[in-house]
């Protein structure tokens, strides 16, 4: 079964066709989770790579999937998910079947934290732009009722242009120190994630052996003359990557464990 409408174009009928296949279900829900390699995907399916592609081709051409090449080996392809198209398409669905289900999205709130609060990890190569941006935000959206730490393999110093867009967030960063990740390998966090392809590779692993997410982003700095635009797309990635993760560490289950 092939969807053959385009992202732009995807009817509601046409989109729960889509996921209702068991396997390309399976794909959009462990790339909710992480962004992933087809190799990675074969294992976790447990399907062969063919059918996997397949199926990986077919959430691409309807806009529920995206692909960005690895900066760790250009061979290598990293697949993410539009979490964002998803929750809108699946939101389209509950207001098909009936306006008064639908439920107008807010923002994500975090509540009041119990027990112990949830410790986050951002990794990335130099610890100058993305790691310390997704740390900022992730504190700063949460409250402070979400921690947050970052660190990276070879630290340089902090990215003028990492302190200008969060400063355009109202966060300031300018102060922040770069951190090596050796510091935190004996430290326990609920989630380690990277956000660079190279990191992922060497990633040490954690005491308790925390949750390992990859968030494959391209580095701002590396875009030359398009450096500018570069920084202001990574921070509005990780400001929906961010969300979706508060979202994520605050459900029912997960406070039940942070408090234990």
């Amino acid at each position: 079964m092939g969807v053959s409408a385009t992202a732009a174009e995807l009817s509601v009928p046409e989109f729960l066709q889509l996921v209702a296949d068991g396997h390309r279900w399976q794909i959009l829900t462990e790339l909710g989770r992480s962004d992933r390699r087809v190799g990675e995907l074969t294992e976790l399916v447990g399907r062969p790579q063919n059918l996997v592609s397949y199926h990986l081709a077919e959430l691409r051409k309807a806009g529920l999937v995206t692909a960005r090449r690895s900066a760790a080996d250009g061979r290598d392809t990293y697949y993410r998910v539009d979490l964002l198209r998803c929750r809108n398409l699946l939101g389209a669905v509950t207001e098909a079947l009936h306006p008064g289900l639908s439920v107008g999205h807010q923002g994500h709130e975090v509540p009041p934290a119990r027990g112990r609060p949830p410790v986050v990890l951002f990794l990335c190569t130099g610890n100058s732009a993305r790691s310390q941006m997704a740390e900022a935000l992730l504190v700063h959206r949460s409250g402070g009722a979400i921690r947050a730490r970052s660190a990276g393999s070879h630290p340089k110093p902090l990215h003028p242009d990492a302190v200008r867009v969060m400063a355009e967030r109202g966060i300031d960063i300018a102060g922040n120190q770069t951190k090596h990740l050796r510091r935190f390998t004996r430290n326990r966090f609920d989630r380690v994630i990277t956000l660079c392809d190279k990191v992922r590779e060497i990633c040490p692993e954690f005491p308790g052996n925390p949750p390992a997410v990859h968030w494959s982003m391209a580095d701002p700095a590396a875009a030359g003359d398009d450096t500018d635009d570069a920084f202001e797309r990574t921070a509005d990635e990780l400001e929906v990557r961010v969300e979706l993760l508060m979202g994520e560490l605050t459900r029912p289950d997960q406070r039940r464990a942070h408090a234990h």
